[in-house]
This record gives structure tokens, sequence and C-alpha cells, in this order.
């Protein structure tokens, strides 16, 4: 299967806007998962002071993960679809909270002269083109020794797992979109996970990039070696501050 990619996927995402956050719902876990990888940033104080992105905020369900693990920081979400900015920006946020709507691509761009992000979440690397060149972006709009974070389904590389991610997907996840008139994302989906690095193939490509202390952690459930997150730092700390902070 062709699998949908830059503003096809983000058509696609614009028009399963208005059930996605039902469907997810669905999903034993979800927020819980991406919860559990914003509080693996293990960010100090509450955040306090600090500025963070959220790389492919969809409705809002990481940024709220990531505002519940660093209650105290600024954050900056975006994402490519209007349609799921929407249906986030409905959403009751504090003001140190801002969405914008940009591609992976454009963020380092629109950046340029800024000063640097203290970390990053990202739940999007699935679902771009080339990986590589939004690492490098990223990379490029985090400070020295900041933290980052990827919240992806990856699979382990396991028979087993794979063949769990086929089922739920051809029980639940397909029929589901289907029902919503939303099939062609929800095939993508299933299809994109497969086609996608697995976990060891995802940390080694974050080693390439150029990140340090690179860590895998999977997720707790069902989910258990198809959801990972990926922790690691842009380059080495250089201070004893960029090491605690």
């Amino acid at each position: 299967m062709t699998l949908l990619r830059d503003h096809d996927l983000a058509r696609a995402f614009d028009h399963a806007s208005h059930t996605y956050d039902h469907l997810t719902a669905l999903n034993p876990g979800y927020r819980a998962g991406l919860l559990r990888s914003a509080r693996r940033l293990a960010l100090p104080d509450d955040g306090a002071g600090l500025h963070l992105l959220d790389l492919g905020c969809g409705t809002g369900a990481s940024t709220r993960a990531l505002l519940r693990a660093a209650p105290r920081a600024r954050i900056t979400a975006v994402d490519a679809s209007a349609g799921m900015l929407r249906r986030a920006l409905a959403k009751p946020w504090p003001a140190r909270v801002r969405f914008l709507h940009l591609t992976a691509e454009e963020i380092g761009a629109a950046r340029e002269g800024e000063s640097p992000f203290d970390a990053v979440i990202a739940y999007l690397f699935r679902n771009v083109t080339d990986p590589d060149t939004v690492l490098g972006s990223v990379r490029g709009i985090l400070r020295p020794g900041g933290r980052f974070a990827a919240h992806e389904y990856s699979l382990s590389g396991s028979p087993v797992h794979r063949a769990l991610w086929s089922a739920v997907c051809r029980g639940l996840v397909v029929p589901a979109g289907t029902l919503t008139g939303d099939r062609p994302l929800y095939r993508h989906l299933r299809h994109s996970v497969v086609a996608f690095d697995t976990a060891p193939e995802f940390a080694a490509r974050l080693r390439r990039a150029g990140l340090s202390s690179v860590r895998v952690a999977p997720v707790a459930g069902w989910q258990t070696g198809i959801v990972h997150t990926f922790l690691a730092r842009n380059g080495e700390p250089k201070t004893a501050e960029e090491r605690v902070r």
C-alpha cells in the first residue's frame, strides 16, 4: 500500500479531526502513554522557566500530557493539520500554551533568530517523509544539552508484537475508521507502523543524527512492544547547569 504523505496526510487528519478524540479514547492507555512519555523527560521544578515544544500536537492530547508533566513551563505546540489544531484550540488552555500551524519541516525556519527550546516532545516521525531532515531541524531549535522525547508507534522487532498490531488494526482500528468515513487515514496508520523503523532502528537513527544518551522505554499495557518512548539529549551537556536542567 502507498502511504499518505505531506498534504494528503494533513488533509486526511483534517477530515478525521471531528472524531479523532473519540476514537483515541477507545484505545486503553492512549493518554496514559503520552503522559508517561512526557514525564520521562524528567523536567526539573515543574518546568519553571523552560520553553517546551510539542511537535505534532494533533488535537492537544500530547500538549495536555506535557502540561501535566511540566505545569509551570511555557509550551509551543505545532501541527500540520489545520483541522486538528482547530480541535485543540477549542479546548481550555492557560495563557502560556500557544498553538501554531506548521509542518515539522517548517519549524526550523519559523524559529530562526529566536531562543532555542529547552526540551522537545515529538509524536510524528512515522508520518514524515524524511525523518532525518526533521531530526536535523529539531537539533537546530533545541538548546545544547536540551532534552528530547519521541513518543512513537515503533515495533520492537518481535513477530509477536507485529502480529498483535496487525490483529488490532484489522479487528478494531480500520473498522472504526471506516464507520467514521476515515478509512484511508486508519489504513495509513496500520501500514505506517509496519513500514517504520523498529525501536532499535529508530534509536540508531537518533544517534546518527547527533543525539546523545539515547534510551528506549516501552509503554505499559497492550501497547508494550508496539509504542515506545525514545529519550535523548541534544549533544552532551557542557555545563553542570545543563546536566541538571
